[in-house]
């Protein structure tokens, strides 16, 4: 089910400098973007304000480039050190994908149920969150957040999940 935004046909849309979430990518930072500072600032169109790291994966040395307003992360990127953009991490509500979805869009909008296209995320941690594939794309994933009190570790039913609403847009490679 994908909802028509009026505000698409706005010229403020056509020509502003508002970054989306597509199947390639967010912005102009696609996987044949760099890891490297300038040129996902290039592409985010200056939008945050960047700062990096470092981490390990699997043995691997991975880049991390977060883009910041004020003190919040807005934005995650990270792919190997000197290599190219493999995941984005969404978590500014003003970042829409092409579909028109953000965070804050509930389950019910995008799914009827969770079989087939979502799975318990792994990381306890946090409050409880389950990762969806969107409709329309294999490379985006949707993580929902929302209260349950049922055992740690099992999927929440699909009644429990329709209230359930976008936290973070993860785009990979």
């Amino acid at each position: 089910m994908t909802e028509f935004s009026w505000s698409s046909l706005s010229p403020l849309e056509w020509f502003g400098s508002t970054l989306r979430v597509s199947e390639q990518g967010v912005g102009e930072v696609n996987k044949q973007t760099d890891m490297d500072q300038s040129a996902i600032e290039q592409g985010l169109k200056g939008k945050y304000r960047l700062r990096s790291g470092m981490e390990t994966q699997n043995g691997k040395f991975v880049s991390i480039i977060q883009g910041m307003e004020g003190n919040q992360v807005k934005i995650e990127l990270s792919g190997l050190a000197k290599g190219k953009v493999d995941r984005i991490d969404v978590l500014d509500d003003g970042v829409k994908t092409v579909w028109g979805t953000k965070i804050g869009t509930p389950f019910s909008e995008l799914y009827d149920k969770a079989f087939g296209v979502c799975h318990r995320s792994s990381d306890f941690t946090t409050q409880p969150t389950v990762i969806c594939i969107a409709p329309q794309s294999q490379h985006i994933s949707y993580v929902f957040t929302g209260a349950w009190d049922g055992p740690e570790g099992l999927m929440p039913s699909d009644d429990v999940l329709k209230n359930w609403k976008i936290s973070r847009i993860i785009w990979k490679s």
